[in-house]
């Protein structure tokens, strides 16, 4: 393999899923079940705990033009203090349609971020991850489907 193959912080783990989710707030872990499930199903991936606290399914290898090369999640999601952030790594730009119909949100390059999953049309957010985690795999070096 070419390029320099960097680790990254947050790598899959041997983490328990519903563990760590039954450790969420109340209020979080509803709308946690909600993602996981719609990300199993866009996806086909089981849930995998990506470092302490992200839910990552599926993995893909990516090279960066410098030759760097890692290995991401296909979609995945992470319950935070103030919000819940999905992770959209496709980012944004090339689905301005679907973000104008989401509702209340805010966005970092490849982070989604939502108060509560009442505040977003479940529909909308459902096909953005689907775009998503099909560009990702369509452009990663090697999607690997365990």
């Amino acid at each position: 393999m070419s390029g320099t193959d960097s680790q990254n912080k947050t790598r899959p783990g041997s983490g328990d899923v519903d563990a760590f989710l039954a450790q969420v707030s109340e209020a979080q872990r509803a709308d946690c079940e909600v993602l996981r499930a719609m990300m199993e199903r866009v996806t086909g991936e089981e849930p995998v705990l990506w470092g302490p606290s992200i839910v990552g399914f599926g993995r893909y290898r990516y090279r960066y033009e410098s030759g760097r090369e890692g290995e991401w999640f296909l979609a995945g999601f992470s319950p935070r203090k103030r919000n819940l952030t999905l992770y959209i790594m496709s980012g944004f730009p090339r689905h301005e349609e679907l973000m104008g119909k989401l509702g209340r949100h805010t966005t970092g390059k490849s982070c989604l971020y939502v108060k509560r999953l009442e505040d977003v049309d479940l529909e909308v957010l459902e096909e953005l991850v689907r775009r998503s985690a099909d560009y990702v795999k369509a452009s990663s070096v090697e999607a690997d489907h365990e």
